[in-house]
């Protein structure tokens, strides 16, 4: 149906006609067979790549190509419905564009749109690169029912510039792709928007609803539904990344298993507890990899502030965002992996509270408020994945909120497999070393372990690993010898 209501009263100014009807996508990508838009080519056969511009709703709802025979108009018969608001502001602007399209049955179906010239309109704010910016967005968001655009068409939605960062490209972008944003956050930005163009607050205040728009704006908003997850891959990359560990691998696959069958991420995140050195970190980065979403890192032993957490009140001259709130900035997007490292060493504060605490709105998914941005967050899309040496000094509030799984040290068998298969295999690959020009016999690798077995986890071994690699490359290059091979002697006098 037309998004417009086109069949004014007789005696009113005649309305412009609406040519075309939408269509519902929810398609991440746009191609001749799921396209942008459609023009009429009844009449003529359009070109692969084809410029000019959308009408401004003067008369039609067209497109005016630059032909060689001059310009020559084409209706539009079908838009994505999340298009639409983006066409009208093409037009209403004079935005000179470049179509890529095929010609279809039904008509030249559209599946690129890049701009090419920014025109004479006044209005345009965007430096190269903010159209695109907004059709990636507008790809990636789920299609609006009839309900929301008929609402969008009622209120003007107002928006900076390529990243957002001024008021004009702000609000073009609410303009244009506003239905990208959560209500409540879409709410937010009208209220802010009018608070940095007012005239009757401080420029202090202008300068930081401005600046958290542009944090805002800049974050891809994503719903908390995740595709399906392959299993096979995923158990690939822990044994790629991980040696051992089957209690923790297993864990993991049961939780994309039930990714699989949700379409969500489980309730619990996990915590991972163990001595130091024995991979936690290493099993986190995995898990954002198979899940293919960017992480953040929060290193709670540096934090002894909520503050720092929940940013500062705008109030202040000096106020920013908390380390949260940049952790979404830095992503560019809603769904994300937050790595909290130890979290057992969350200071308690220096009278102000204990920063842990601040963690518990995040781990609920209920939605975290930072001081600084005023708005609720929202959190369905954050996995957290906690490590700890000691679980016993994390409080019971914030235990509850993992599911926690206990990883023992490394035993002396498991350490040399480690050294031999993967550590000093890795650290050659680095130094660009061949295979043969390293070597080390079983009693070598064994007396490696044997000089580190006061020691937890496989840090020190990886650090032997260089050590010997690097005493290897010397030799080569010094002696002119082609392979070093170490025995449980030389090892020893090299690493005492």
């Amino acid at each position: 149906m037309p998004v417009f209501d086109f069949n004014s009263e007789p005696d009113q100014k005649k309305q412009p006609v609406c040519t075309y009807t939408t269509y519902q996508s929810d398609e991440t990508t746009a191609t001749p067979e799921r396209p942008i838009l459609i023009l009429d080519n009844s009449q003529r056969q359009w070109k692969h790549h084809s410029t000019g511009i959308f009408t401004n709703q003067v008369k039609r709802s067209s497109f005016e190509f630059n032909e060689e025979d001059g310009v020559v108009s084409a209706d539009i018969l079908r838009v994505d419905a999340r298009f639409t608001a983006l066409l009208k502001w093409l037009g209403e602007n004079h935005i000179t564009v470049r179509l890529s399209g095929e010609n279809m049955t039904e008509g030249y179906a559209v599946y690129k749109i890049r701009e090419i010239a920014f025109g004479g309109g006044t209005k345009l704010s965007s430096e190269d690169g903010f159209l695109q910016f907004m059709i990636d967005r507008l790809l990636a968001s789920n299609a609006p029912d009839q309900e929301e655009i008929e609402e969008d068409d009622e209120h003007e939605e107002a928006g900076d510039d390529m990243i957002l960062t001024s008021l004009q490209s702000i609000t073009d972008f609410m303009n244009c792709a506003g239905r990208t944003l959560p209500e409540n956050i879409r709410v937010w930005a009208r209220r802010n928007l009018a608070v940095a163009r007012s005239h009757e607050v401080s420029p202090e205040e202008r300068r930081h609803a401005q600046r958290a728009l542009s944090i805002m704006m800049n974050i891809q908003w994503k719903t908390n539904y995740f595709e399906s997850i392959d299993p096979v891959e995923a158990r690939r990359i822990l044994d790629e990344e991980l040696y051992g560990m089957e209690r923790v691998k297993q864990r993991i696959i049961e939780t994309i298993i039930q990714i699989n069958r949700t379409h969500t991420l489980p309730a619990y995140g996990l915590l991972l507890a163990g001595p130091a050195g024995t991979g936690k970190s290493q099993v986190a980065y995995a898990v954002a990899k198979i899940l293919k979403l960017p992480w953040t890192t929060l290193d709670m032993s540096s934090i002894n502030d909520p503050e720092q957490l929940t940013g500062s009140s705008r109030i202040y001259a000096n106020a920013k965002p908390g380390i949260i709130m940049e952790a979404y900035s830095m992503a560019g997007a809603s769904n994300l992996v937050f790595i909290i490292n130890e979290l057992d060493k969350a200071a308690s504060g220096k009278g102000n509270g204990n920063p842990a605490d601040v963690l518990l709105t995040l781990l609920d998914n209920l939605g975290f408020t930072d001081n600084y941005i005023e708005c609720l967050i929202p959190t369905v899309g954050v996995y957290p994945i906690a490590t700890a040496n000691d679980k016993e000094n994390i409080s019971k509030p914030i235990i509850s909120r993992f599911a926690v799984i206990d990883i023992p040290d490394y035993t002396p068998e498991e350490k040399q497999i480690i050294f031999s298969k993967f550590a000093l295999p890795k650290i050659m690959k680095r130094m660009g070393m061949h295979e043969e020009e390293c070597q080390m016999t079983p009693e070598a690798v064994k007396a490696v372990v044997e000089i580190y077995s006061e020691t937890t986890g496989i840090r020190d071994l990886e650090q032997a690993a260089e050590h010997i690699a690097a005493n290897a490359l010397y030799q080569i290059e010094a002696n002119g010898v082609n392979e070093v091979t170490f025995d449980a002697d030389m090892v020893r006098e090299l690493l005492s």
